[in-house]
């Protein structure tokens, strides 16, 4: 992380290779050099190849599944969860996988390895699909049919797509970057109100964690009044090392917490930036904090301490749109 001296958001093209955490101080020759290649975007020789955004995972990079062999996750699902967005039943789930449907997770029964399960589960993996074993009883309270077999599926209101697609979208906009990186938000009402903000400002895509964070259901959707049909939302297995990837396409990583070095409206947040807010009540977690260029917070003056993640995500996003001239 930076020291207190004021930081300018310039090209990263000609700063040295820094490890995650610490990064070489810029100084103020380099912020000069900058500010002719921050006017002319973030991507450095790239060109506008005029290709629309793909609503697809890919098979390869960022954006993608992480097929590394998983195996199933314990624990109680989300109440929230239940609904239209739940696939239920042996056949019915397999068919889904089956036909590249999006699939936020897949609950089945412990100990259930029989039959078709393990086709579901074997293909689940394969795909990068998180899979959550239950006990059958909490399968029996969730289920809408009363006959799932032992497995239900959550399906996504909405394809994901790839980091890739989104930086494609910034060079077909001739935009500066203007990301969001949501670091374990798992409330679906947060996570629809920071899709609806981001719409809003005009943002060009959300970064989330495929793990212990919340997906894109229905109920993000409806939170979202609308927004989730617009915004591009990228699910990825490693917060940390994204943000990696997104410095080397010359984005500056800035992150929110109420240890942050300055107040958010003294930063300058004109060039190409990736805003990272953390979880409800965690904040961000400490290798993502590590990997952001610098920190801001949002000053607290009454008795409480913190604000509503999506209500702390639009002050500062607005900030972003504020500096941008929009």
């Amino acid at each position: 992380m930076h020291g207190s001296g004021e930081k300018r958001l310039g090209n990263r093209e000609g700063s040295k290779e820094h490890n995650p955490g610490t990064h070489a101080p810029r100084t103020h020759d380099r912020r000069a050099r900058d500010t002719e290649t921050r006017r002319h975007g973030a991507q450095d020789g790239s060109k506008n190849e005029g290709k629309p955004l793909r609503n697809i995972e890919r098979a390869h990079g960022h954006g993608a599944q992480d097929t590394r062999e998983q195996k199933p996750e314990t624990g109680t699902t989300d109440r929230t969860e239940t609904g239209p967005d739940m696939i239920e039943g042996r056949n019915p789930v397999l068919e889904a996988l089956r036909s590249d449907r999006a699939i936020n997770k897949i609950v089945v029964a412990k100990g259930d390895r029989e039959g078709s399960i393990r086709q579901v589960m074997a293909l689940a993996r394969r795909k990068g699909i998180i899979v959550q074993e239950v006990d059958r009883t909490r399968l029996d309270s969730i289920s809408a049919t009363h006959a799932h077999q032992g497995v239900i599926a959550y399906a996504s209101a909405k394809e994901y797509v790839g980091v890739d697609d989104i930086l494609e979208a910034v060079r077909y906009s001739g935009e500066l970057p203007f990301i969001i990186i949501l670091d374990e938000i798992t409330d679906t009402h947060n996570l629809g109100s920071i899709l609806r903000t981001a719409d809003a400002v005009g943002a060009h895509g959300v970064i989330i964690p495929k793990r212990r964070a919340a997906g894109l259901n229905s109920a993000v959707a409806k939170a979202s009044a609308g927004a989730i049909e617009y915004v591009p939302v990228a699910r990825v297995a490693n917060i940390a090392q994204t943000i990696e990837y997104l410095k080397k396409q010359n984005i500056w990583v800035i992150g929110t917490d109420s240890t942050g070095e300055k107040p958010f409206y003294k930063a300058d947040l004109k060039g190409p930036v990736a805003l990272v807010v953390g979880s409800e009540g965690e904040g961000m977690g400490r290798l993502v904090r590590e990997r952001c260029d610098f920190v801001v917070n949002i000053p607290m003056h009454g008795r409480i301490s913190s604000l509503n993640a999506a209500v702390a995500a639009a002050i500062v996003m607005y900030e972003i749109a504020k500096q941008r001239g929009k």
